[in-house]
């Protein structure tokens, strides 16, 4: 798996030009010339408002502020509309795979590969199990392996994942086909820990299927990837749509309604326009070994974090870089049955929205790689312009603010300096301002009633989701708490973008995924500055003129509401509530998968059975710590191998110590070293003996 240059020409696959779509570039000239056309006209109706044919430097700002939003929302318009088109017309049944029927049995064999980190072993465990169940059930377990591939580095939940896997090959009887490894180091995170898997193990497999840690995926859905990757040479990635599931607290039901109503209609109209120029997003994507390991090898960026170093948003890049090959990527995204979770709180998106927005920032020097598509580039630009536009959003607020100050509160010139036969009359349209934003607005919120529409064609997904007027009250109750968010998630995400552009680092922890909840001063804490801005904000609008408050106030009334709206939104009992009240349902719970209710009931099995994670359990199971020895890393190669400063300080505490209770108190990093270690391991033995 040789690492990329993204200056040097590449090498494109023998073969010709992957497959693609019928007249693909009619579709992409319709989707984009639409998204120019409207905001041309956006535009031109903008420049109206804001009065003469001489705008002052100010109103330029403006302008070109609310142009770069406004384009964001066309284009996110046009392509919405052909997914509804699209959701009208029925599965397109790309690459033939048919969403039903009886599901083809492939030749070859596929490695489904869980990369996990300081993730719950039995949430991993259990969504494997059920997994191996369901291609048990269809006949299929010899065409598939499975690889639990670790890169936990707490010690207590690196035992705990061992017993886990010894137990999950006891229960399903199956020792030939589940595998576990744990890196030592972690270098490069998910997207490292899928390459060495690839470097060690991937030449034994045509394919594989990439999942997450919340990932369940029904058999029938496995077997059509697998099938028609087989049957599709050229095709290097296939990417399905994972429907969220599994949500009880407010925010986790919205998100969970939101994707899984609208989430088909942007997903079907992406589809019809990338063609072959697809994107991968991490996880729950079949991708071809072969292809993935000669071009997706990942480059260190040049520079200081935030921007050099790894790649921390991989999958985009990966997709690139595939695609820059040859090889085609195609979404699939009528073909259901693989589910995933969300953050249970606004918090926690919060926490996965750092990350993620510093790899999307990261593209910026992927952008002008040699040989990537120009629909590959837009993909990058588009993970970018998902963060940007946040502080963009944030700017041209307050830009209108500073307008109508200057409005109100500074002279105008009316004669200016020279011969002039009339005065300079400031003018502002009113009016037509008032028509721009309900153009704007209708923009915004025509995708989810085209969702809603395309909903009452589909008998099942609409009784699944309460009903037609249910589904519609679900939406007004989802549009109005996520448009009361939207201002909080702007402003923490214009923090965010700033702070990484100022070289702070975001780190990677491991997600929560089940209880959003937090003691109210914590969440006080993380929102008060949003209040403040808020109040301040509102109060600046205010002195202007109150007109201005009222206008400004959706955006005034969520930052000031920030604490008790992240709050309110993170507890069950409400997302529980409105599911009572037949609200913000999805398909999923009115007839929940068999794949989906069998990972759950085995969660919570394993999580009531599994004790309290623990190192010193390694010294308490004989056969635990035989697997254990069985599985360490290869010893440092002399004068090879780089000096483990962690290894080396451990074992010189661990000579030190004097019990093992003592010895199970080093520094994580130290544990966690000795541990992967023969002679720390052997140390720790005789000091559960009881030996000195």
């Amino acid at each position: 798996m040789p690492v990329q240059s993204l200056r040097a020409r590449p090498t494109v696959r023998p073969g010709g030009r992957p497959s693609q779509l019928t007249l693909v570039w009619l579709r992409r000239l319709l989707v984009i010339g639409a998204a120019i056309a409207l905001t041309a006209f956006a535009a031109r109706e903008m420049w109206l408002v804001l009065g003469s044919g001489k705008p002052t430097a100010l109103q330029g700002i403006v302008l070109v502020l609310f142009v770069v939003l406004f384009a964001w929302i066309a284009l996110s318009f046009s392509s919405a509309v052909c997914g509804f088109l699209r959701l009208l017309a029925g599965p397109d049944r790309r690459l033939g795979i048919a969403p039903d029927g009886p599901p083809p049995m492939p030749g070859v064999k596929t490695a489904l590969l869980m990369p996990t980190y300081n993730e719950d072993p039995s949430r991993v465990m259990a969504g494997l199990q059920a997994i191996h169940e369901s291609l048990a059930a269809a006949g299929a377990l010899e065409r598939f392996d499975i690889f639990i591939l670790s890169d936990t580095t707490q010690p207590e939940i690196w035992v705990a994942e061992e017993a886990a896997f010894l137990a999950l090959r006891e229960r399903t009887g199956d020792h030939g086909r589940i595998f576990y490894r744990r890196r030592a180091k972690n270098t490069e995170r998910k997207a490292g820990n899928i390459a060495d898997w690839v470097r060690r193990w991937g030449d034994a497999y045509p394919q594989m299927l990439v999942l997450d840690a919340d990932s369940v995926m029904e058999a029938d859905t496995i077997l059509r990837l697998a099938d028609a990757m087989e049957r599709h040479p050229d095709v290097g990635l296939i990417q399905t749509l994972p429907i969220i599931a599994g949500g009880n607290t407010l925010f986790a039901r919205m998100q969970q309604f939101a994707g899984r109503v609208y989430g088909p209609l942007i997903a079907e109209g992406i589809a019809w326009w990338h063609g072959a120029e697809g994107n991968y997003w991490g996880h729950n994507a079949i991708i071809r070994t072969r292809a993935f390991a000669d071009a997706a090898g990942l480059p260190e960026l040049h520079g200081r974090k935030p921007f050099g170093g790894h790649i921390m948003s991989h999958d985009f890049v990966e997709a690139a870089l595939m695609r820059r090959a040859g090889w085609a990527i195609h979404m699939v995204p009528w073909l259901r049955g693989t589910y995933e979770e969300s953050p249970p709180s606004l918090m926690d998106l919060a926490i996965r929205d750092r990350r993620w927005c510093q790899g999307n920032l990261q593209h910026a020097s992927v952008l002008p790689a040699r040989g990537l598509h120009w629909v590959s580039r837009l993909h990058l630009l588009t993970g970018i312009g998902s963060y940007i536009t946040a502080p963009i959003w944030l700017l041209f607020l307050v830009m209108g603010v500073v307008l109508a100050i200057q409005a109100r509160f500074i002279r105008p010139e009316y004669f200016p300096a020279g011969p002039s036969l009339f005065p300079d009359w400031p003018v502002v349209d009113p009016v037509r301002a008032m028509w721009v934003f309900i153009g704007t607005m209708a923009l915004l919120l025509a995708p989810k009633l085209m969702a809603w529409f395309a909903l009452l064609f589909h008998a099942r997904d609409r009784r699944g989701s309460g009903g037609a007027i249910r589904a519609f009250l679900s939406i007004l109750v989802e549009t109005l708490v996520a448009g009361l968010l939207a201002p909080v998630t702007m402003l923490t995400q214009s923090v965010d973008v700033v702070g990484i552009l100022l070289g702070r680092d975001s780190g990677w922890n491991a997600q929560r995924r089940d209880d959003g909840s937090l003691p109210l001063g914590q969440v006080a804490r993380l929102y008060w500055r949003h209040t403040l801005f808020g109040l301040a904000f509102g109060g600046a609008a205010w002195l202007v003129s109150p007109y201005l408050a009222l206008w400004m106030s959706p955006v005034v009334l969520g930052l000031a509401l920030a604490i008790p709206l992240a709050a309110l939104t993170a507890r069950r009992d409400i997302g529980v509530g409105l599911r009572r009240l037949g609200l913000l349902l999805t398909p999923e719970e009115r007839e929940t998968p068999v794949v989906l209710a069998r990972a759950r009931q085995l969660q919570q099995e394993l999580t009531a059975a599994a004790p309290e994670p623990d190192v010193l359990r390694l010294f308490r199971e004989p056969a635990l710590l035989e697997a254990h020895r069985g599985m360490l890393p290869p010893p440092r190669r002399p004068r090879l191998d780089p000096l483990d400063t962690a290894l080396l300080l451990g074992l010189a505490r661990l000579e030190e110590a004097e019990s093992l209770a003592e010895a199970t108190r080093l520094p994580r990093a130290e544990l966690a070293a000795v541990l992967a270690d023969a002679r720390g391991l052997r140390r720790l033995e005789a000091l559960a003996a009881g030996g000195a």
